[in-house]
């Protein structure tokens, strides 16, 4: 039998030239990336660029455009990337994050201050997008649906400490910044200098944040019974985080993020951040933040058993809100009781809440919440918001309202592209 001929096969070859292209052709003319960055390019940044230090004609290094940092961010938020390193990364190995960059160098240290650095702007840049969507006709905002969601904190169980721990480390802290302090000023040679500084500036930063824990303590042992006052304990990594009970059972540190979002459209209308694990309390500063940011109270307010309080539903449904809470109705102790008639120590909102839930009309209104909060918290789980990178509930807040911007972004071009082929 003649030898059969070798395999015919298409082979590597690294050695050939790959040809030059515009940055532009890098991606195709309907790619997510163009849709971000057509929503930059409609904002109005004049804040953060009046923020800038270097200005022409002066000292110091050109800037990054607030413009490409507001970009990367939204868009690295819908791809599910949540660390600084990796989007500095991305930006020079990407196609649509280099195009997006479109030849402007960045470093991660700057990617990850500019995340967190401007907590005013992206609550008004919030606002925007909710106005935008309404000036369209793209959301209707008299009926919300509200939700929270635990998200693992940037701290390890093993960095909560009791308060005599906490002064020991505080202690230990100020003899190291101290020590330090001494190093740096004996040491003439620059780049010891350097090294030092950057130790001390560590030790401090360390020192700030047990102060921060200790200050907390009190808040802590409130929430303890009497005689447990004393097992409060607080993060040394990240004080202001607290161990929450999660989805799976499990209990971590975690912030408690609050998102507000409207039927139909699944826009995100409000944005809260607490350290509570519990949602109790939370409907009525939903919808306060919702009249904020659109001069306008919701109608009604969908949520689930764990915003349940009887002083925040009636608070939500008196004036000047008037927003009618539709919240399930606790089951009784007593199995004998009917659950949906009111009690002689309800107040007359409350009462209206128990025998609207009794409904088959309430019940079909009701039914509406999970298919929109519940579909944007996975929404948000998807694009990564399940661990942290950030400490304190500033900076997480600024998360927060970075991806719920970027979800209203996507919300809002999937609306518009839904509402012209209905047109045709």
């Amino acid at each position: 039998m003649a030898d059969r001929p070798p395999p015919r096969l298409r082979t590597v070859d690294r050695q050939q030239f790959i040809p030059a292209m515009p940055l532009e052709q890098l991606l195709d003319s309907d790619h997510q990336a163009r849709l971000v960055w057509d929503f930059c390019a409609g904002l109005d940044l004049t804040g953060l660029y009046d923020g800038i230090r270097s200005r022409v004609g002066g000292p110091g290094h050109p800037a990054l455009d607030p413009r490409i940092g507001v970009a990367l961010w939204l868009y690295a938020t819908l791809e599910g990337v949540g660390s600084a390193r990796a989007l500095d990364y991305l930006c020079t190995h990407h196609n649509a994050f280099r195009w997006l960059c479109g030849g402007v160098s960045v470093n991660y240290h700057t990617l990850a201050d500019f995340r967190v650095a401007h907590l005013d702007f992206l609550d008004a840049l919030l606002t925007h997008s909710v106005a935008v969507l309404r000036e369209q006709g793209l959301v209707d905002l008299n009926r919300v649906a509200v939700d929270g969601m635990r998200v693992r904190a940037s701290a390890g169980a093993a960095s909560f400490h009791r308060k005599p721990t906490l002064e020991d480390c505080l202690q230990e802290a100020a003899d190291q910044v101290a020590r330090l302090k001494e190093e740096l000023d004996d040491d003439p040679a620059a780049p010891s200098r350097r090294h030092a500084a950057a130790r001390a500036r560590a030790a401090h930063e360390r020192q700030q944040r047990l102060e921060q824990a200790l200050g907390r303590l009190p808040e802590l042992e409130a929430r303890k019974k009497a005689g447990e006052k004393d097992k409060a304990r607080a993060s040394s990594t990240d004080p202001e985080a607290t161990v929450m009970k999660m989805a799976d059972g499990g209990f971590r540190p975690a912030y408690n993020v609050e998102y507000a979002a409207a039927p139909g459209s699944l826009a995100i209308v409000a944005v809260e951040v607490t350290t509570q694990g519990s949602d109790a309390g939370q409907i009525t500063p939903l919808i306060d933040q919702v009249h904020e940011r659109t001069g306008a109270y919701p109608q009604e307010a969908l949520a689930d058993g764990g915003f349940v309080e009887l002083r925040d539903i009636a608070a939500a449904q008196s004036p000047p809100r008037g927003c009618q809470v539709y919240a399930p109705v606790p089951q009784p102790k007593d199995p004998q009781r009917d659950r949906y008639a009111p009690l002689p120590t309800d107040s007359e909102p409350v009462r209206e809440w128990r025998g609207r839930m009794g409904t088959d009309e309430a019940k079909a209104i009701y039914r509406q919440r999970a298919s929109t909060i519940e579909c944007v918290n996975a929404q948000a789980r998807n694009r990564g918001l399940v661990r942290l990178w950030v400490r304190g509930v500033a900076k997480v807040k600024a998360v927060a309202l970075w991806f719920a911007i970027a979800h209203n972004v996507v919300c809002g071009a999937r609306r518009r592209a839904r509402k012209a082929a209905l047109a045709v």
